[in-house]
């Protein structure tokens, strides 16, 4: 991987599009720190220094923004609301028949639905900006537990006008940052979502490293880094993992040309669903954490305390149980609509493609489902232990304020595939640059 990087900086056509990736990196990482007008930038610092345990399904986002939005910066909301929107219109596509004929068009339908995308991005920008801004009116963005005001009032200026003016901000930043997005994936290296989300995780790597460091001492430190080797290493080797079906093509006369008569496969991923499922699953355990608010909390009583003790607790068993159940459930549940054994089955036909030994139609579709369903147990199996890994380590560091460290789970999955398919693309464009023959 090393060589191919330093054989891409040798390139003047590729060395300009890594190049522009890290400057469009520079710029998301500038405006992640920029905080947001109407914020307090000291008060917020402060709460952050006083917090103790998790903030719930807020980790997640906050490590995905790259630590902008407990800080409600001018790009607090991050990728989420893109990533948000186009998992909405992914499932919709199952339901809405018009959405699934724009699928079936090519480029032209994609581009429409792209651009569908868009828009519910920004209408979700605005109401995720809504509920961040009014939850840190509250006080609930740190949990109660900072008493300083994170937006000033009585500067002056109308409370109205600067919540409106925060709103508007964090949502234009959600569409520059689907923009800068964009422009990586036209004019530079690999995806440009997956590129943001990689760079917020990694930003995260060495405060939160440093925060383990500096309260469990060097040994246990080191410890951390060896076993996130040894799950980078395996999530690595589950990622590459595939199951490949043979197809065979016919041979077509077509005028006076012959065509078909080639052999290819359809790579079946043992983690088809990729990190949807883990998404899922944090989302809806979020939901026990959102009902405590509507008790008493000056009085508790026993379902309270239930829920606090074991869906709320990241270290409680049954918490544990029901992440692992969730993300075996949503694995299956996503791989269900994302691939159709039925329509891969028919277009194989219609081009003249079999699977040896198998007869095309109604049998081939039977078999891909069946091959299907036995490699995504042991993926969703895979997905499920990954994911409940940073778990224990809460409980091995006796600690809850690390719900929010990049070691493993979520983080862990998303930037290695990132990665991987960074890699890839680069090798790709090295060889098609660098093609030798059969004679040196």
């Amino acid at each position: 991987m090393l060589s191919a990087f330093l054989s891409a900086f040798r390139t003047p056509d590729l060395r300009k599009k890594l190049l522009f990736t890290v400057g469009i990196v520079a710029i998301y990482r500038l405006g992640a720190t920029v905080p947001s007008p109407g914020v307090s930038y000291g008060n917020v610092q402060k709460c952050l220094e006083t917090i103790e345990g998790s903030t719930g399904v807020l980790n997640l986002l906050d490590l995905f923004s790259g630590g902008a939005l407990l800080q409600l910066s001018i790009f607090a909301l991050g990728i989420m609301p893109y990533i948000t929107a186009s998992i909405i219109l992914q499932l919709l596509t199952v339901v809405i028949p018009r959405l699934e004929q724009l699928r079936k068009e090519g480029q032209a339908g994609q581009a429409k639905i792209t651009q569908y995308t868009r828009y519910l991005t920004l209408g979700l920008g605005v109401l995720q900006a809504s509920a961040f801004v009014a939850l840190a009116r509250s006080g609930q963005l740190f949990n109660n537990q900072c008493n300083e005001e994170i937006i000033p009032t009585g500067t002056g200026v109308p409370d109205w006008l600067t919540l409106s003016i925060l709103v508007m901000t964090m949502t234009a930043g959600t569409g520059m940052v689907m923009w800068l997005g964009e422009l990586i994936t036209d004019r530079g290296v690999g995806n440009g979502m997956s590129v943001l989300i990689f760079t917020s995780i990694a930003a995260r790597l060495p405060s939160e490293g440093w925060r383990i460091k500096e309260s469990q001492g060097w040994w246990k430190f080191f410890l951390v880094i060896a076993l996130v080797l040894v799950v980078i290493t395996a999530v690595t080797f589950i990622e590459q993992a595939q199951r490949r079906i043979p197809v065979q093509y016919a041979k077509r006369m077509i005028g006076r040309r012959m065509y078909g008569g080639t052999s290819t496969y359809i790579p079946l991923k043992v983690n088809q669903a990729g990190v949807i499922p883990v998404i899922f699953g944090s989302s809806l355990l979020y939901l026990p954490q959102l009902a405590l608010q509507f008790f008493d909390q000056n009085d508790p009583g026993k379902t309270q305390a239930w829920i606090q003790n074991n869906l709320v607790d990241p270290t409680s068993p049954i918490y544990i149980v029901v992440y692992f159940l969730l993300i075996i459930f949503f694995t299956y549940f996503y791989v269900s609509i994302t691939f159709n054994p039925t329509e891969v089955a028919d277009n194989m036909k219609k081009y003249g493609g079999f699977v040896p030994g198998i007869r095309p139609g109604k049998p081939t579709a039977d078999y891909l489902d069946f091959i299907l369903s036995r490699i995504t147990l042991p993926g969703a199996l895979y997905l499920a232990t990954i994911s409940i890994l940073p778990n224990f380590f809460f409980i091995w560091l006796d600690r809850q304020q690390y719900l929010n460290f990049p070691f493993g789970g979520t983080a862990v999955l998303i930037m290695v595939g990132v990665a991987l398919e960074t890699s890839k693309q680069i090798e790709s464009q090295l060889m098609q640059r660098n093609y030798e023959g059969f004679l040196r």
